[in-house]
């Protein structure tokens, strides 16, 4: 199992690294953008994987993406639902931390980006346990929330759209693109990340192919 999620990671950091070349991206981001999406089960999927979360009313489990200005993943992780925000971002994190190893300290930090249901604290004092050093390397930003009055003073009412927090929301969207992605059909929650990972490497080698 872990040399599948080794082959299926590697492959997914290519496809990732080709789109960001195209975009003229540097190869280390200053940006990640979280945000979490909970999916419903069918009945093809087992109870093992199965969890209710409250907030969002729903019976299933929850897709948790770290996605960079594109779109594109830099990783993918899938929990039972009523895993909560801040611990599948621990937990995505976790299997991912190589990655912030080799962040050199002599770069900016990263930015996370996070909404108003995650608790940057809380995550720091989680993430320093995984890894001392971490918050040398990044920084947790919650995005920001307008308010009646600024909404007002723009002439604005009703749902107003947030540029870089809009952006996870339009990759979720591309997931929903995917038939077998409208709601979880796989009995393990491996299965269901490994669906969800080779989704976007589908989708950025079709970018790739495209801008070649």
């Amino acid at each position: 199992m872990a040399k599948v999620r080794s082959i299926r990671s590697n492959a997914n950091s290519i496809a990732r690294s080709g789109q960001r070349s195209i975009k003229k991206k540097p190869k280390w981001t200053t940006l990640i953008i979280v945000d979490s999406q909970a999916t419903k089960n069918t009945c093809n999927a087992s109870i093992e994987s199965k969890g209710f979360c409250h907030y969002k009313s729903t019976n299933g489990i929850k897709r948790h993406l770290a996605i960079d200005s594109i779109g594109f993943p830099f990783f993918t992780h899938c929990s039972k639902a009523s895993v909560s925000d801040d611990n599948g971002l621990i937990e995505m994190f976790a299997q991912n931390i190589d990655y912030f190893k080799s962040k050199p300290v002599n770069i900016p930090k990263i930015a996370v980006m996070v909404d108003r249901g995650y608790n940057p604290e809380y995550l720091a004092n989680e993430l320093e346990k995984i890894y001392p050093q971490i918050m040398t390397k990044i920084r947790f930003k919650v995005a920001p929330k307008q308010s009646k009055a600024e909404k007002k003073a723009q002439g604005k009412s009703g749902f107003v759209v947030i540029p870089m927090p809009w952006i996870v929301e339009r990759s979720n969207a591309w997931v929903e693109r995917c038939k077998s992605l409208v709601k979880n059909f796989d009995r393990t929650l491996e299965n269901a990340n490994a669906r969800l990972t080779l989704c976007f490497i589908r989708l950025m080698l079709k970018r790739v192919a495209a801008a070649s």
